[in-house]
């Protein structure tokens, strides 16, 4: 790994190690987060204005200060690296970390000479003292990844957020299909966001939290440009908003006055890994996959001590495997499958490609101001198929993401500020991978149709531009050294961001015939409905594609106060606020509006639809605008409060905790829809059995099966009529929309024992106002189950209301907020940094969870109950009960560097539903969680773990003339080659949803693989 701006330190102590650190933001519209570190302490028997230097190793460049009348002195805006610190004519060696504050300090010189202290060092590569990786005296929950771990511990992607799975919290994933993920507490990755170098990298639009992230196996960014980072999982400080999960800050590397450089190529192949459950059925030969990884990096001077570059590249050719499995519910029907249909299952291989680029320049025209100019761009091409869709019935992505930030930052003697504006061009683009009609083969589980396969062509769903493009201007100013019963540090901040939201949601394509397989009721010789896009006709002020020109405001004011050697308080308000034109200003046509206030055709005379509505319990005058009665939410105000008390005031014990509400953000996404779901909406229509004469499931309204249907999509448009808008869905969004936002509680206590860093904390968080899409539909009655003869239906029962549809269009869908989830978490860590003395270094985390919520964090669509807040609450199915992960690195024989990582966690429930018997004789389909059997042992004990994984890797360094060098490195990853499954079968018998692991299906991770590493070092 290239070292360009890392030195090996000097072996010495530092007399009071770190204090607190400066937090990153997660969120688009708040104040972007510096990765630059301050040094501050007491320089005993120096003068009032005596000079301080700070002079960083590697580059040259200089931070001044002065001694303060009290002895004190700061040193803010430090690059992360290692620094020669001179006061008082003696000098320091110190080596400051990632968005951190570290004290330094200095006694008073010998008579007449000069002399040197004892130093903590903080280096984050040869780290030769126990206090470096991990802040003690802060209130956060977090931990600092380093570039050691980065670089020895084992990796099944170059993922740079892959090491953050070693903190307690969070979980990285890699799924079947490749795509990764990092998520936090009991939440989806939504949540999360990284800044680079105060580059907020989030998503505006889609999920995933980081752009371009959404279903994507690529990597947000070129880890060879990542120096080290930090991870935040809670209890922010008012630097933060609009975060409900994962906040991570990282610092790339510079250039230095040398020049630097390394390349890499990283390779595997099916015939360097076992085979997957799906290609052992039957004794199948392995699919052709093979990962490729590759690229350099290359920084030097442009002017000795004054102006450096960096550049780095890398890429990815992925021919990932994959299992096209049915659904765990109804994998007995594969068997009834034609041939087309079995053909469509088993293993096959998914392709990808990455590109990666990162630029930097930096420029110090005078000792106290820094100007850096950055450039990233990412581009991928990704083909996506698994689960129950076949390979032809994928799409393909394109995924780009470029960005530009010009930073200038300014240190004086009290005060540090930095000014940043930036740009970004991000889209996320899918469209089918065939040009054909859809074929889904479902099969009947209950009242529920469940997938068993999907060939074809992919849904007009597939076809999408979803994107985000625009600037913003921040300004953070840091004032520091104010006295006032202790020492306070106060940040504030403000920014201005102008961003246009961009979605184009379907196109006249593919239409998709779904076929029931067993169904005893209709013949699998026809299908029993179709889905297609039609053009809406006579509704004005609709669009397939919406352009939202948005504007974000933030400002934030945070004091960090010292009380004294033991207590330090954090004291922080932020306030955020975003105004969506698309939603604000949008009018619901005048068509739709008379469309609700009609009268409902299955009611009595004078009973309109909005009657039958507000009879549930729904005034639909809450989703019904004019375009002036919606406003932005103005009320995300944000108080925050922090506490750390260390014991004995040396930062070896350290009580800490704090509780703050934080804003999110609702994704473009979902607002969207409002106006292109009625612009190009999707009908629904099903076919009558020829032998009855009725609907599948007793459905009201159906038509009689021609195959000329299948002949273009034309035909099913005329089916429902040119002009007719009967089966066209309506989206509906709440006039009054708030953001989500959640309030975190933590409290724990962190130790230095001897080389190693502990830390205890129980993590509270409450969630509330997460985004979701329910069916408005309603029978004459108000209730949204009841007879489905009372709409037109043919046989009786209990079932939700899609056939009341509005009346001349389709289903009615409102989107509003209700979701709830609760969590808490015990995040037990320990950690002894790796040293060249001692020769092995290591970390554990350990995360006990308890969460309910009342919807699958990876579902914004709930049909299952009226409105969300009907929901019943069940356990989550965003984190595991218990999970475990150990690192470790040693320095062994032959020079060769071993890594190691463990990685273990019990069943993670799941969400399904259950028949609830009801007293009419029916059943009420309701909500249900359940934990599936545990599949696997480790070592001792039982069957208790549903993920396993052990992964190592050996590194092997060639040392040839300079400072060059060859290495060659492998990894193992999966070593013992656990099943780790993804998908389920359920059991819904004796009131009970009862879950158990697919062994067809796809698998979380890779089967044991092996990686082969080839590198050069200048």
């Amino acid at each position: 790994m290239m070292h360009s701006t890392i030195r090996t330190p000097a072996r010495r102590l530092l007399s009071t190690a770190l204090v607190s650190c400066l937090m990153l933001a997660a969120a688009p519209n708040v104040m972007a987060q510096s990765a630059n570190a301050s040094l501050r302490g007491q320089v005993s028997g120096a003068q009032a204005g005596a000079e301080v230097t700070a002079t960083n190793v590697a580059t040259g460049t200089v931070r001044r200060g002065t001694v303060r009348a009290d002895g004190s002195y700061s040193l803010m805006g430090l690059d992360p690296g290692t620094y020669n610190v001179v006061a008082n004519g003696q000098t320091q060696k110190v080596t400051v970390t990632v968005a951190s504050t570290a004290t330094l300090n200095f006694s008073e010189a010998a008579a007449g000479g000069t002399g040197s202290t004892a130093a903590t060092n903080l280096d984050t590569v040869n780290v030769v003292a126990p206090t470096l990786l991990q802040e003690v005296r802060t209130s956060e929950v977090g931990k600092t990844v380093s570039l050691q771990q980065i670089q020895t511990t084992p990796q099944v992607s170059r993922n740079f957020l892959e090491f953050a799975d070693a903190v307690p919290g969070l979980i990285f994933t890699r799924d079947a299909k490749g795509n990764t993920s990092l998520r936090g507490g009991a939440t989806n990755s939504d949540g999360t966001n990284v800044y680079i170098d105060g580059v907020g990298q989030k998503s505006y639009v889609k999920g995933g939290g980081v752009a371009g992230q959404s279903g994507s196996a690529g990597n947000p960014f070129p880890q060879l440009a990542i120096g080290e980072y930090k991870v935040i999982s809670g209890n922010y400080k008012a630097e933060y908003g609009q975060v409900s999960s994962a906040a991570v800050t990282a610092a790339t590397k510079s250039g230095t006055n040398e020049f630097k450089g390394e390349a890499f190529y990283r390779y595997t192949d099916e015939d360097m890994r076992a085979k997957t459950p799906a290609e052992r059925q039957g004794g199948k030969d392995k699919m052709v996959s093979a990962e490729k990884e590759y690229g350099f990096a290359l920084g030097g001077p442009i002017i000795q001590d004054k102006a450096h570059f960096f550049v780095t590249y890398e890429a990815k050719r992925f021919d990932l495997p994959v299992t096209i499995a049915p659904d765990g519910a109804v994998t007995g029907a594969a068997g009834l499958l034609p041939p087309a249909g079995a053909a469509g299952l088993g293993p096959a291989s998914q392709p990808f490609q990455q590109d990666l680029i990162f630029g930097k320049i930096d420029f110090e025209p005078t000792d106290n101001d820094r100007i850096e100019l950055t450039f990233q761009d990412r581009d991928e091409t990704q083909s996506q198929f698994s689960g129950q869709t076949s390979p032809e019935a994928g799409r393909e992505v394109v995924n780009t993401d470029r960005r530009y930030a010009l930073r200038w930052n300014h240190s004086g003697e009290r005060y540090y500020n930095e000014m940043m504006v930036t740009h970004e061009d991000s889209f996320n683009n899918p469209t089918p991978l065939t040009l054909a009609n859809g074929i889904t083969y479902t099969a009947p589980d209950g009242t529920e149709d469940r997938t068993v396969v999907k060939i074809g062509g992919a849904s007009a769903l597939d076809s999408q531009v979803k994107g985000q493009k625009g600037w913003s201007i921040e300004d953070n100013l840091t004032l520091d050294g104010i006295q006032w019963a202790g020492d306070h540090t106060i940040k504030m901040g403000v920014k201005y961001k102008a961003i246009d939201l961009y979605a184009s949601d379907a196109a006249q394509i593919n239409p998709t015939f779904t076929y029931s397989l067993g169904d005893p009721d209709f013949p699998d010789s026809i299908p029993y409905k179709a889905q297609f896009v039609k053009p809406v006709t006579g509704v004005d002020g609709v669009s397939g594609e919406v352009r939202s020109k948005s504007k974000q405001y933030g400002v934030f004011i945070q004091d960090d106060w010292q009380v004294n050697d033991h207590l330090q308080i954090n004291l922080g308000l932020r306030w955020d606020y975003e105004k969506t034109p698309s939603y604000l200003d949008f009018v619901t046509p005048q068509a739709v509006v008379d469309a609700i206030y009609s009268q409902d055709p299955r009611a009595a005379a004078g009973q309109t639809y909005a009657d039958s509505l507000a009879l549930g319990g729904l005034d639909i005058s809450d989703y019904i605008s004019n375009g002036h009665n919606r406003k932005a939410f103005k009320d995300a105000w944000q108080p925050r409060l922090g506490f750390s008390y260390d014991i004995n005031a040396d930062e070896q014990h350290v009580i800490h905790g704090g509780a703050g509400r934080s804003y999110d953000r609702d994704l473009f996404d979902n607002l969207q829809l409002e106006t292109t779901k009625l612009a190009l909406p999707q009908p629904t229509i099903y076919f009558r059995n020829p032998a009855t004469g009725t609907c599948i499931n007793g459905q009201a309204a159906c038509y009689d099966w021609n195959p000329n249907l299948l002949n273009g999509i034309g035909n099913l448009q005329s089916l429902v009529g040119a002009t007719s808008n009967a089966g066209l869905e309506v989206d509906l969004l709440n006039n009054k929309l708030k953001a989500p936002y959640s309030d975190q509680f933590s409290l724990g206590m962190s130790n230095q024992i001897g080389d190693w860093l502990t830390d205890a904390t129980i993590a509270r968080t409450l969630s509330y106002d997460g985004f979701a899409f329910t069916l408005g539909n309603r029978y004459p009655t108000g209730q949204f189950f009841d007879d489905p003869r009372l709409c037109g239906g043919t046989e009786p029962g209990l079932s939700q209301a899609w056939s009341c549809n509005v009346p001349g269009f389709g289903s009615l869908i409102i989107g509003q907020q209700g979701i709830k989830t609760r969590a808490t978490q015990i995040l037990l860590s320990a950690q002894k940094p790796f040293t060249q003395e001692s020769g092995w270094g290591t970390s554990i985390a350990y995360t006990w969870t308890t969460a309910r919520h009342n919807r699958d964090i990876n579902e914004k669509y709930a049909f299952d109950r009226g409105l969300i807040e009907d929901y019943p609450t069940i356990r989550s199915n965003g984190a595991p009960r218990h999970r475990l992960v150990v690192t470790g690195s040693y320095a062994g024989f032959w020079g060769i560097t071993f890594g190691g990582k463990i990685t273990l966690a019990t069943p993670t429930a799941v969400n399904d539903w259950y028949p609830v018997p009801q007293a009419s004789g029916y059943n009420l389909p309701t909500p249900q969680a359940a934990v599936p059997n545990a599949n696997g042992k480790f070592l001792v004990g039982g069957k208790i773990f549903g993920y396993r994984s052990v992964d190592l890797q050996a590194t092997k360094t060639f040392k040839l003339a300079g400072d060059t060098e060859l290495y060659a490195r492998i990894d193992i990853i999966n070593v013992f080659n656990f099943d780790n499954f993804s998908t389920y079968n359920y059991v819904k018998t004796n009131g009970k949803l009862q879950a158990s692991y697919n062994e067809t299906g796809d698998i979380i991770g890779t089967p044991r693989q092996v990686k082969a590493e080839v590198g050069f070092r200048f």
